[in-house]
């Protein structure tokens, strides 16, 4: 194990680089939106952007200025609702009738208010709350399950439409589904070699994305 303070300072800078490419993300993934005005188009940027913010609450989360404990719950519930609002983006782009408009409606509001109700449960009446470690593991099994999804889904559609740039994309999301498998590991038997596979995977996923979205986003917007 690192010492404490070592620890400390690369969360802090791990967290901290998600976050901001992230919010990169998010800057190119509103292009289309600004330029369409159509509602479809911001499904992903709204995801993107609550993952980007809850790797800055894991950030806060790992500082010294944070003294709630129950603050943990925070970034933990938020990524999984970013994983899950991803996925639900994904299913219902570009469907234009309007029963299954109203239903994506339907089912971000209802996970807006599962979150909603799950961090007053961790933070007004913690006792309610089931172990953290327990969560976290079933969880980070529904990120798995969310991001594998996405994979297929964007496979497909490249399959579909082959293109050599959104081939990338189903790989970005296979890391990111690695990386929180891995962590399955860490909270088991507390391997850090799962913990820094799952950070080095998340980098190459995150990474993988800014580079599809310079390529579809900047270039285009350029040419």
């Amino acid at each position: 194990m690192y010492p404490d303070g070592i620890y400390v300072t690369e969360r802090l800078i791990e967290e901290s680089a998600s976050a901001i490419i992230c919010f990169i993300l998010v800057y190119f993934m509103m292009k289309p939106y600004k330029l369409t005005r159509e509602g479809s188009y911001l499904g992903l940027p709204l995801g993107f952007g609550f993952l980007g913010l809850s790797y800055l609450l894991s950030a806060f989360q790992n500082s010294p200025i944070n003294f709630n404990p129950e603050f943990i719950w925070l970034p933990f519930l938020t990524k999984t609702f970013a994983f899950v609002f991803i996925a639900a983006a994904y299913i219902f782009s570009g469907k234009k009738s309007r029963a299954r408009g109203l239903i994506g409606t339907v089912i971000i509001t209802l996970l807006v208010i599962t979150l909603t109700v799950s961090i007053l449960l961790a933070f007004i009446v913690p006792q309610l709350a089931i172990d953290y470690t327990v969560a976290n593991k079933y969880l980070r099994i529904l990120n798995v399950v969310c991001l594998t999804y996405v994979a297929f889904l964007t496979l497909r559609s490249h399959i579909r439409n082959p293109d050599p740039i959104t081939i990338r994309i189903p790989l970005g999301f296979i890391f990111l589904a690695i990386s929180q498998y891995s962590l399955l590991f860490w909270y088991s038997d507390s391997s850090l070699l799962a913990f820094r596979c799952s950070v080095f995977l998340r980098f190459i996923g995150l990474g993988i994305f800014l580079y599809v979205a310079y390529q579809s986003f900047y270039k285009m917007e350029a040419g």
